[in-house]
């Protein structure tokens, strides 16, 4: 049972790693070019591969970092509900 469960939260990882990046994506070809056009003045085409490039890679930092948090946090849990048992018999 706990293969299945440490498995299911690392498919929930790779599902929301990949779901960050594809909405950093989408907000990249919904802006069209304005958050590059007001922030370094560009226009038309290239605004909006500019845009395109900027909120994909920042969708991509953002996936990151969150995830890996994600990881570290489970991975904190695990180790302490592993201790868990010894701090019992301990007492």
């Amino acid at each position: 049972m706990k293969f299945i469960i440490i498995n299911s939260f690392r498919i929930m990882v790779y599902v929301a790693y990949i779901a960050i990046i594809v909405g950093g994506i989408a907000l990249g070809i919904y802006q069209k070019g304005v958050f590059t056009g007001e922030l370094i003045g560009l226009t038309g085409a290239l605004a909006q591969v500019a845009d395109f490039a900027v909120f994909s890679f920042g969708g991509w930092v953002a996936a990151s970092i969150i995830c890996g948090l994600i990881v570290t946090l489970m991975d904190i849990r695990d180790d302490i509900n592993d201790r868990l048992p010894d701090a019992r018999r301990d007492m």
